[in-house]
């Protein structure tokens, strides 16, 4: 492996980092955007759920209060006596901030999978005209000097597209998973104040007509 790092030049030098950054951003992810860590099950407004029910398991597990979820209904709920709009102002803030959090380094990720390519192009061309340079066109020089550029073009182009696949791959795996965290996000937020403010105010209503 060395050795063909070595006769890629160095250009293999930034195609090495990139890797770097790829192999790390991705793992960060999949770490990060686990399910449990963005929308826990037991926060989840199903039709039919109590929003008191959904008040108990943050009071009693805190560790679900600390998810992407948790921190927009704690937020709602903290803005509660602030009134309805405040408090949907709030969620809303408080889920710009989560979703920033979800998306981060994936762009980034998605520039690596661009860049590992033009990188193996530009080792591309540069190696050609290595192999040119070296032959005095003039004389009878051996056509085996052309060799050494021709490989460190091949290598090069060869290690941008292996680092250039699967980081697209990792992009575009990642970046649809985290439109379809922010969509259920979007969609719990609404699901939880309505409920956090009608629910309440119908059952107060009701008791008060009992």
């Amino acid at each position: 492996m060395w050795e063909l790092v070595k006769a890629g030049g160095w250009l293999m030098l930034p195609l090495v980092l990139c890797s770097i950054f790829t192999v790390a951003i991705s793992i960060e992810r999949f770490i990060r955007l686990k399910r449990s860590l963005v929308l826990p099950k037991s926060l989840i407004m199903q039709k039919g759920r109590n929003v008191d029910d959904v008040l108990d398991e943050m009071e009693q597990d805190q560790t679900v209060c600390q998810t992407a979820l948790g921190y927009i209904f704690k937020d709602g709920i903290d803005a509660y006596t602030q009134g309805e709009a405040f408090a949907r102002a709030q969620m809303e803030a408080t889920a710009s901030r989560e979703i920033g959090y979800l998306e981060k380094n994936i762009n980034f990720l998605g520039t690596l999978s661009a860049v590992a390519p033009l990188l193996g192009l530009l080792g591309t061309v540069i190696g050609i005209i290595e192999s040119f340079l070296v032959i005095d066109l003039g004389s009878n020089a051996n056509p085996t000097m052309m060799i050494p550029g021709i490989s460190k073009a091949l290598i090069t182009t060869a290690a941008g597209m292996v680092i250039a696949i699967p980081a697209l791959f990792a992009y575009r795996y990642y970046q649809r998973l985290v439109q379809e965290y922010v969509a259920e996000l979007e969609q719990q937020s609404t699901l939880f104040h309505a409920a956090l403010f009608f629910q309440t105010h119908l059952e107060s209503e009701k008791k008060k007509a009992g």
